[in-house]
């Protein structure tokens, strides 16, 4: 049986596995003001060299390490925070699917 619909605090109903728009929309500013204050992918060095090196990384560790299902993303397991040794540090990288990093691997960087 679907759960019945929920009411939103500006007033809409909204579907219980659906956001309202107004969430959505709050997600999106809150978003770009992140993004308006980040450096650039490049800047923070994900560049050429970084796309061969995860490529390669991928290749010998092709499942995810949280639910081994195969992996597209590889993960600073020690986030670098810009540090270049700790970003190239190998033994620092694991292989994660996007659902995986995006979800819990997000989770638990912000919990720390």
């Amino acid at each position: 049986m679907p759960k019945p619909p929920r009411l939103c605090s500006c007033g809409n109903i909204v579907p219980h596995d659906q956001r309202c728009e107004c969430q959505r929309k709050q997600d999106r500013e809150r978003k770009a003001r992140h993004d308006r204050n980040r450096a650039s992918a490049r800047e923070r060095g994900y560049d050429h060299r970084w796309r061969k090196a995860r490529a390669e990384y991928l290749t010998l560790h092709p499942y995810c390490r949280m639910c081994g299902k195969s992996a597209s993303v590889v993960d600073h397991v020690i986030p670098h925070k810009g540090d270049p040794r700790l970003f190239w540090h190998r033994a620092n990288w694991q292989p994660l699917c996007q659902p995986c990093h995006d979800c819990h691997k997000q989770r638990q960087e912000r919990s720390q």
